[in-house]
């Protein structure tokens, strides 16, 4: 799924729910982000029919949010799947190869960074740092860390959330 293939109908009480955040902000478009963090959190993504929304109820171009959203590695566009996996590319868990890892990530679930499984289990995100730089590479699905993670575990991993 790429974010090119999510189009979303919007019911008349999501768009009730998006006014009401907005307005939780005072509709003020100096609190952009906290209202995309907001909504997000709410709706688990942010496709363009949300952004627009927010855009009307804090009275900013739907340009200005769309920028904010693909801005910040925080906010998607597309729905994450029911095991968001995150792997750190920052650089202890690069050079010990992490770059493997996401090939044989990408390789065994058939999809692309930032792209969701077509049976909605999967998503990949890269992520800077986790912090856990001494288990380099690091894999999280959802909030489960995995250390030193070679490509021929991915596998073994995934089938645990089969």
């Amino acid at each position: 799924m790429t974010q090119d293939q999510v189009k979303v109908e919007l019911k008349e009480s999501d768009v009730q729910k998006i006014k009401t955040i907005c307005a939780e902000f005072d509709n003020n478009g100096g609190e952009l982000i906290n209202v995309l963090h907001k909504t997000q959190n709410t709706f688990g993504y942010l496709p363009a029919e949300v952004q627009e929304v927010v855009a009307q109820g804090l009275n900013v171009s739907v340009a200005k949010v769309y920028g904010v959203v693909t801005f910040y590695s925080y906010f998607t566009m597309i729905p994450k799947g029911e095991h968001p996996i995150s792997l750190c590319t920052g650089t202890a868990c690069y050079v010990r190869g992490a770059d493997k890892v996401l090939d044989e990530l990408k390789k065994v679930l058939e999809i692309e960074v930032g792209e969701t499984t077509a049976d909605g289990k999967f998503s990949i995100n890269c992520l800077r740092c986790v912090g856990a730089c001494g288990l380099a590479p690091v894999v999280m699905v959802g909030d489960k860390t995995y250390g030193r993670v070679a490509p021929e575990m991915i596998k073994g991993i995934l089938e645990e959330y089969q």
